[in-house]
Protein backbone atom coordinates (compact mmCIF):
# COMPACT_ATOMS: atom_id res chain seq x y z
CA UNK A 1 0.00 0.00 0.00
CA UNK A 2 2.91 2.36 0.77
CA UNK A 3 4.22 1.84 -2.77
CA UNK A 4 0.86 2.81 -4.29
CA UNK A 5 0.56 5.90 -2.10
CA UNK A 6 4.12 6.97 -2.94
CA UNK A 7 3.41 6.71 -6.68
CA UNK A 8 0.10 8.55 -6.21
CA UNK A 9 1.82 11.36 -4.29
CA UNK A 10 4.46 11.72 -7.02
CA UNK A 11 1.80 11.76 -9.73
CA UNK A 12 -0.16 14.41 -7.83
CA UNK A 13 2.91 16.62 -7.61
CA UNK A 14 3.67 16.17 -11.31
CA UNK A 15 0.09 17.09 -12.24
CA UNK A 16 0.25 20.31 -10.23
CA UNK A 17 3.61 21.24 -11.76
CA UNK A 18 2.09 21.03 -15.24
CA UNK A 19 0.51 24.43 -14.55
CA UNK A 20 -2.94 22.97 -15.05
CA UNK A 21 -4.00 25.16 -12.13
CA UNK A 22 -3.83 28.05 -14.60
CA UNK A 23 -7.05 26.63 -16.01
CA UNK A 24 -8.66 27.11 -12.61
CA UNK A 25 -7.63 30.76 -12.61
CA UNK A 26 -9.10 31.25 -16.09
CA UNK A 27 -12.35 29.63 -14.97
CA UNK A 28 -12.47 31.97 -11.99
CA UNK A 29 -11.99 34.97 -14.27
CA UNK A 30 -14.74 33.61 -16.50
CA UNK A 31 -17.13 33.40 -13.54
CA UNK A 32 -16.41 37.01 -12.60
CA UNK A 33 -16.66 38.19 -16.22
CA UNK A 34 -20.03 36.64 -16.99
CA UNK A 35 -21.73 37.69 -13.77
CA UNK A 36 -22.27 41.39 -14.60
CA UNK A 37 -23.49 40.49 -18.09
CA UNK A 38 -26.53 38.76 -16.60
CA UNK A 39 -27.87 41.87 -14.92
CA UNK A 40 -30.15 42.57 -17.91
CA UNK A 41 -32.15 39.42 -17.16
CA UNK A 42 -34.92 39.16 -14.63
CA UNK A 43 -33.75 38.01 -11.17
CA UNK A 44 -35.14 34.49 -11.66
CA UNK A 45 -33.69 34.16 -15.17
CA UNK A 46 -30.37 35.53 -14.02
CA UNK A 47 -30.09 32.98 -11.20
CA UNK A 48 -31.08 30.09 -13.48
CA UNK A 49 -28.63 31.07 -16.21
CA UNK A 50 -25.83 31.72 -13.72
CA UNK A 51 -26.27 28.32 -12.06
CA UNK A 52 -26.51 26.53 -15.38
CA UNK A 53 -23.51 28.31 -16.86
CA UNK A 54 -21.17 27.96 -13.89
CA UNK A 55 -21.99 24.29 -13.31
CA UNK A 56 -21.62 23.64 -17.04
CA UNK A 57 -18.19 25.30 -17.06
CA UNK A 58 -17.09 23.20 -14.08
CA UNK A 59 -18.27 19.99 -15.74
CA UNK A 60 -16.70 20.71 -19.12
CA UNK A 61 -13.42 21.93 -17.64
CA UNK A 62 -13.26 18.91 -15.33
CA UNK A 63 -13.80 16.54 -18.25
CA UNK A 64 -10.91 18.12 -20.18
CA UNK A 65 -8.67 18.04 -17.11
CA UNK A 66 -9.57 14.38 -16.37
CA UNK A 67 -8.55 13.32 -19.87
CA UNK A 68 -5.46 15.55 -20.14
CA UNK A 69 -4.17 14.37 -16.75
CA UNK A 70 -4.46 10.69 -17.66
CA UNK A 71 -3.67 10.29 -21.37
CA UNK A 72 0.04 10.84 -20.68
CA UNK A 73 0.32 8.85 -17.44
CA UNK A 74 1.83 5.65 -18.86
CA UNK A 75 3.11 6.81 -22.31
CA UNK A 76 5.18 9.60 -20.70
CA UNK A 77 6.82 7.19 -18.28
CA UNK A 78 7.72 4.86 -21.16
CA UNK A 79 8.96 7.69 -23.39
CA UNK A 80 11.14 9.18 -20.66
CA UNK A 81 12.25 5.65 -19.67
CA UNK A 82 11.56 6.42 -16.01
CA UNK A 83 9.32 3.37 -15.90
CA UNK A 84 12.42 1.14 -16.06
CA UNK A 85 13.80 2.77 -12.93
CA UNK A 86 10.47 2.40 -11.13
CA UNK A 87 9.84 -1.22 -12.13
CA UNK A 88 13.43 -2.19 -11.30
CA UNK A 89 12.52 -1.54 -7.68
CA UNK A 90 10.12 -3.77 -5.72
CA UNK A 91 7.16 -2.25 -7.56
CA UNK A 92 4.67 -4.39 -9.42
CA UNK A 93 3.00 -3.11 -12.59
CA UNK A 94 -0.45 -3.19 -11.00
CA UNK A 95 0.82 -1.08 -8.09
CA UNK A 96 2.31 1.39 -10.55
CA UNK A 97 -0.93 1.68 -12.52
CA UNK A 98 -3.21 2.03 -9.48
CA UNK A 99 -0.87 4.60 -7.93
CA UNK A 100 -0.86 6.63 -11.14
CA UNK A 101 -4.66 6.56 -11.30
CA UNK A 102 -5.13 7.56 -7.65
CA UNK A 103 -2.64 10.43 -8.07
CA UNK A 104 -4.49 11.71 -11.13
CA UNK A 105 -7.85 11.47 -9.35
CA UNK A 106 -6.37 13.31 -6.35
CA UNK A 107 -5.19 16.14 -8.61
CA UNK A 108 -8.56 16.19 -10.34
CA UNK A 109 -10.36 16.41 -7.00
CA UNK A 110 -8.14 19.30 -5.89
CA UNK A 111 -8.80 21.26 -9.06
CA UNK A 112 -12.54 20.62 -8.94
CA UNK A 113 -12.61 21.72 -5.30
CA UNK A 114 -10.93 24.99 -6.27
CA UNK A 115 -13.41 25.56 -9.09
CA UNK A 116 -16.31 24.80 -6.76
CA UNK A 117 -14.93 27.23 -4.17
CA UNK A 118 -14.68 29.97 -6.80
CA UNK A 119 -18.25 29.28 -7.90
CA UNK A 120 -19.59 29.51 -4.34
CA UNK A 121 -17.60 32.70 -3.75
CA UNK A 122 -19.16 34.27 -6.85
CA UNK A 123 -22.66 33.43 -5.62
CA UNK A 124 -21.92 34.87 -2.17
CA UNK A 125 -20.39 38.08 -3.55
CA UNK A 126 -23.29 38.58 -5.96
CA UNK A 127 -25.79 37.86 -3.18
CA UNK A 128 -27.41 35.06 -5.18
CA UNK A 129 -27.43 32.54 -2.33
CA UNK A 130 -29.87 33.15 0.49
CA UNK A 131 -28.28 30.91 3.13
CA UNK A 132 -25.82 28.10 3.82
CA UNK A 133 -28.30 25.44 2.72
CA UNK A 134 -28.50 27.11 -0.69
CA UNK A 135 -24.73 26.95 -1.03
CA UNK A 136 -24.69 23.33 0.18
CA UNK A 137 -27.23 22.41 -2.49
CA UNK A 138 -24.97 23.98 -5.13
CA UNK A 139 -21.87 22.25 -3.77
CA UNK A 140 -23.46 18.78 -4.04
CA UNK A 141 -23.55 18.88 -7.83
CA UNK A 142 -19.74 18.98 -8.28
CA UNK A 143 -19.56 15.89 -6.04
CA UNK A 144 -21.54 13.96 -8.66
CA UNK A 145 -19.32 15.52 -11.32
CA UNK A 146 -16.22 14.31 -9.45
CA UNK A 147 -17.55 10.76 -9.40
CA UNK A 148 -18.31 11.07 -13.11
CA UNK A 149 -14.83 12.41 -13.92
CA UNK A 150 -13.15 9.70 -11.81
CA UNK A 151 -14.90 7.20 -14.06
CA UNK A 152 -13.80 9.12 -17.16
CA UNK A 153 -10.22 9.12 -15.83
CA UNK A 154 -10.40 5.32 -15.47
CA UNK A 155 -11.52 5.05 -19.10
CA UNK A 156 -8.56 7.18 -20.17
CA UNK A 157 -6.09 5.22 -18.02
CA UNK A 158 -7.32 1.97 -19.58
CA UNK A 159 -6.80 3.33 -23.09
CA UNK A 160 -3.35 4.66 -22.11
CA UNK A 161 -2.11 1.08 -21.67
CA UNK A 162 -2.19 0.50 -25.42
CA UNK A 163 -2.99 3.78 -27.23
CA UNK A 164 -0.93 6.90 -27.91
CA UNK A 165 -1.93 10.11 -26.06
CA UNK A 166 -3.56 11.68 -29.13
CA UNK A 167 -5.56 8.56 -29.98
CA UNK A 168 -6.46 8.15 -26.31
CA UNK A 169 -7.72 11.75 -26.13
CA UNK A 170 -10.22 11.15 -28.93
CA UNK A 171 -11.17 7.66 -27.70
CA UNK A 172 -11.87 8.87 -24.16
CA UNK A 173 -13.66 11.96 -25.42
CA UNK A 174 -15.76 9.83 -27.77
CA UNK A 175 -16.74 7.43 -24.98
CA UNK A 176 -17.70 10.37 -22.78
CA UNK A 177 -19.81 11.98 -25.50
CA UNK A 178 -21.56 8.71 -26.38
CA UNK A 179 -22.19 7.91 -22.71
CA UNK A 180 -23.58 11.40 -22.12
CA UNK A 181 -25.45 12.38 -25.27
CA UNK A 182 -26.74 9.10 -26.62
CA UNK A 183 -28.12 7.49 -23.47
CA UNK A 184 -31.76 8.20 -24.40
CA UNK A 185 -31.02 7.02 -27.96
CA UNK A 186 -29.77 3.66 -26.66
CA UNK A 187 -32.80 3.39 -24.38
CA UNK A 188 -35.03 3.59 -27.46
CA UNK A 189 -32.98 0.98 -29.34
CA UNK A 190 -33.06 -1.49 -26.43
CA UNK A 191 -36.84 -1.49 -26.01
CA UNK A 192 -38.64 -4.80 -26.39
CA UNK A 193 -40.48 -3.53 -29.45
CA UNK A 194 -37.23 -3.28 -31.41
CA UNK A 195 -36.10 -6.23 -33.60
CA UNK A 196 -33.33 -8.41 -32.13
CA UNK A 197 -30.87 -7.40 -34.85
CA UNK A 198 -31.08 -3.84 -33.49
CA UNK A 199 -31.73 -4.57 -29.83
CA UNK A 200 -28.83 -6.97 -29.15
CA UNK A 201 -25.96 -4.80 -30.51
CA UNK A 202 -27.46 -1.70 -28.89
CA UNK A 203 -27.74 -3.51 -25.54
CA UNK A 204 -24.12 -4.67 -25.73
CA UNK A 205 -22.86 -1.16 -26.54
CA UNK A 206 -25.09 0.35 -23.85
CA UNK A 207 -23.68 -2.03 -21.23
CA UNK A 208 -20.04 -1.59 -22.27
CA UNK A 209 -20.06 2.21 -22.45
CA UNK A 210 -20.55 3.84 -19.02
CA UNK A 211 -23.71 5.88 -18.60
CA UNK A 212 -22.21 9.29 -17.89
CA UNK A 213 -25.62 10.92 -18.29
CA UNK A 214 -26.81 9.50 -14.96
CA UNK A 215 -24.30 11.73 -13.12
CA UNK A 216 -25.87 14.92 -14.47
CA UNK A 217 -27.89 15.90 -11.39
CA UNK A 218 -27.70 19.66 -11.90
CA UNK A 219 -31.31 19.98 -13.13
CA UNK A 220 -32.64 19.85 -9.57
CA UNK A 221 -30.44 22.87 -8.70
CA UNK A 222 -31.04 24.82 -11.89
CA UNK A 223 -34.78 24.19 -11.80
CA UNK A 224 -36.09 24.03 -8.19
CA UNK A 225 -39.37 22.43 -9.38
CA UNK A 226 -37.44 19.23 -10.13
CA UNK A 227 -36.91 17.47 -6.82
CA UNK A 228 -34.74 14.38 -6.25
CA UNK A 229 -36.83 12.04 -4.13
CA UNK A 230 -34.02 10.20 -2.32
CA UNK A 231 -30.82 12.16 -2.79
CA UNK A 232 -28.70 10.01 -0.47
CA UNK A 233 -29.59 6.79 -2.27
CA UNK A 234 -28.96 8.47 -5.61
CA UNK A 235 -25.42 9.45 -4.66
CA UNK A 236 -24.75 6.03 -3.13
CA UNK A 237 -26.04 4.36 -6.28
CA UNK A 238 -23.87 6.60 -8.49
CA UNK A 239 -20.82 5.81 -6.35
CA UNK A 240 -21.40 2.05 -6.50
CA UNK A 241 -21.97 2.23 -10.26
CA UNK A 242 -18.78 4.25 -10.79
CA UNK A 243 -16.65 2.06 -8.50
CA UNK A 244 -17.86 -1.05 -10.30
CA UNK A 245 -16.94 0.31 -13.73
CA UNK A 246 -13.65 1.76 -12.45
CA UNK A 247 -12.69 -1.61 -10.94
CA UNK A 248 -13.44 -3.43 -14.19
CA UNK A 249 -11.51 -0.87 -16.25
CA UNK A 250 -8.51 -0.98 -13.92
CA UNK A 251 -8.44 -4.80 -13.93
CA UNK A 252 -8.58 -4.86 -17.74
CA UNK A 253 -5.92 -2.15 -17.92
CA UNK A 254 -3.65 -4.05 -15.53
CA UNK A 255 -4.00 -7.22 -17.61
CA UNK A 256 -3.09 -5.34 -20.81
CA UNK A 257 -0.21 -3.53 -19.10
CA UNK A 258 1.18 -6.75 -17.60
CA UNK A 259 1.62 -8.27 -21.05
CA UNK A 260 2.82 -5.11 -22.75
CA UNK A 261 6.50 -4.75 -23.60
CA UNK A 262 7.95 -1.54 -22.24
Amino acid sequence: MNVILAIAKTTLGEAIRRRVLLVILLVGVLFVAIAPALEALSPRQELTVLRSLTLGVIQLTSAVIAVVLTVYLIPNEIERRTIYTILSKPVRRWQFMIGKYLGAVGALGLMMALMTGIMLLVFVVMGKSKDVSDLAMLAKVPIAFFIQMSLLAAVSVFFSTFASPIVNFFLSGGVYLVGTMFDSFFNVLTKETQPLIVKIPATIVHVIIPNFQSFNVQNSVINPTQVIQNETMLYVGLSVYAVTYISILMILGIIVFEYREV
